[in-house]
Formats: C-alpha cells, sequence, structure tokens
C-alpha cells in the first residue's frame, strides 16, 4: 500500500499534484472545498470571501503553447491566448483523461494540519477538515498545500490617510468583475501589474476618465510578436534564459530595455522600471 498524501486545493497545482503521486504509487486525498476544480478559474459572479476568482474579461497571459502540462496540451482549436472559460474547461478535461476526480472530496474544508503525537518517528500529519458540519481528523504521511495564495485580500486602508472623508467607492480588484456602474465616473488604478493593466483597458471603454498609478513603474508588451507569434514562444526559450544569465547584468537590461521600447517608448510615459 502506498503512502498516504493530502493535497488542499484542486486548482491547477492541486491537479497536478494528484496525478504526479499517483504517477508515484502514492495515496493521494484532495480536499477543496468548493463545489467543483478549477480554484482561481472557476468564475462567479458575485465574489466569495476566502474565495479565489477572475473577472468576467480575464485572458490568459501566457500562450496556450507556454500554459498547458506537457503531456496534455491544448486543442488545436482553441486561440492562442485563452479565456478563463477556456482555461477551466481544459482544466476538467485534464482531469478527467488521467482520472483525478476520484481522489477529491468537494466541499471539505481543511480547518487544521498538526504533527502528529509520534511525528520523530514516523514524520506524519494530522489532517483536520470539515464537511457538511462534521469534523473528522485523518492521517497522513505528507501535506501538500496547493491552495494559492490569492484568496484572502490585502487592502491596506491605513496606508491612506484621509481615505475615511473620501465620497467615492474604493474597492480591490478581488471584488472587480466588470465596468458596469461605472459610466461618467473618474477612476484612479493602483498597481500596473497584469490586474492593473487589464482592469485599466477595460475601465476606459466606459468610465469617463481612468489614470493608472504605479509606483516603481512596468514593462508594458504585446501578447503578439513578429510575423505574429505569441511573444512568450519567441522570447522564453532556453538559449536566450542562458544567455541571459552569461551577460553582464548592465548589458542585459539594456538588451531588454531595448525590445521592450520597441512598441513603444516607455520613457514618453514615465513607466520605464526604477528596479529593472
Amino acid at each position: 500500500m502506498g503512502r498516504k498524501v493530502a493535497i488542499i486545493g484542486a486548482g491547477v497545482s492541486g491537479l497536478a499534484s494528484i496525478k504526479c503521486c499517483l504517477e508515484e504509487g502514492l495515496e493521494p486525498t484532495c480536499f477543496e472545498k468548493n463545489e467543483a476544480i478549477g480554484g482561481l478559474w472557476q468564475f462567479t459572479d458575485i465574489p466569495e470571501k476566502g474565495r479565489t476568482n477572475v473577472y468576467r474579461s480575464v485572458v490568459s497571459n501566457t500562450s496556450k503553447e507556454m500554459t498547458c502540462f506537457s503531456d496534455f496540451p491544448f486543442p488545436e482549436s482553441y486561440p492562442n491566448y485563452l479565456h478563463h472559460s477556456l482555461v477551466l474547461e481544459y482544466l476538467k478535461d485534464y482531469a478527467k483523461h488521467f482520472h483525478l476526480l476520484d481522489c477529491i472530496q468537494f466541499k471539505t474544508k481543511v480547518y487544521s494540519i498538526r504533527k502528529h503525537p509520534d511525528f520523530t518517528t514516523t514524520g506524519q500529519w494530522v489532517v483536520y477538515t470539515e464537511a457538511n458540519g462534521k469534523q473528522a481528523s485523518t492521517v497522513f504521511d505528507a501535506v501538500m498545500i496547493c491552495s494559492g495564495h490569492y484568496a484572502e485580500v490585502n487592502l491596506p486602508l491605513a496606508s491612506f490617510p484621509g481615505l475615511e472623508n473620501f465620497k467615492g467607492h474604493y474597492m480591490h480588484s478581488w471584488e472587480y468583475r466588470d465596468a458596469k456602474g461605472l459610466e461618467g465616473k473618474k477612476v484612479l488604478i493602483l498597481g500596473a501589474g497584469n490586474t492593473g493593466g487589464d482592469v485599466a483597458v477595460e475601465m476606459s471603454r466606459t468610465a469617463a476618465k481612468v489614470f493608472l498609478s504605479t509606483r516603481n513603474g512596468a514593462w508594458v508588451i504585446s501578447r503578439m510578436s513578429k510575423a505574429g507569434w505569441p511573444y512568450d514562444m519567441g522570447f522564453q526559450t532556453r538559449f536566450l534564459y542562458y544567455i541571459q544569465r552569461l551577460l553582464p547584468i548592465s548589458i542585459r537590461d539594456k538588451l531588454l530595455a531595448n525590445k521592450f521600447n520597441q512598441w513603444f517608448n516607455h520613457k514618453n510615459y514615465g513607466l520605464i522600471p526604477i528596479k529593472r
């Protein structure tokens, strides 16, 4: 009998972990607090506390060729960059193809993990769960935590003195679903990461004005490269990875800056990153 492994979360990492455990002859049990697989890619119209989610228009930032599991490519009919619904469909197909669903206990929350009393000799863990109002504990030889890091909102209100006097509405991007209700409004977005950029573009089509604030700057690049190839397929290669490691940092940064500025000059928009 194989060693028992507890896996917390049935998102991308959780599903891959189940498959790897099965391939190694282990006995995985995955605990998923929601009713379905997918984790971050499981869209809901209404935000639920403690649950990761995406906004309605999300499209992947990496191409399907660079995103897929190596032994399970996306269907050829899928576009280069994927709407979140297609990513979720892919994960469902992946779970079905490799018979992963039988290892998952849905609507089961893990509320504590503790070392077994004889941990020093066995290395075992006790996993405490709750499902349908009933609590249970199970001993495992190993635990893999695959719950991600986007479930809890970080909203540092103390960093914005005077916010209590602000008459408008403020929110975290975790709450955002679409730009409805922003017609005619002025919107300030803090942060120029992937989410900040996506939301700024989408809101610009609805709101009266949109301001994007970035503390450190950011490189903004297109998803597409020369001849219409996905950008990451041509730029994120093993060859270029090793070249970048061999070059002095100053030369590497200059080459990268020249590459990123081919689309537009970041200096003209005050976007050159402070830390490169």
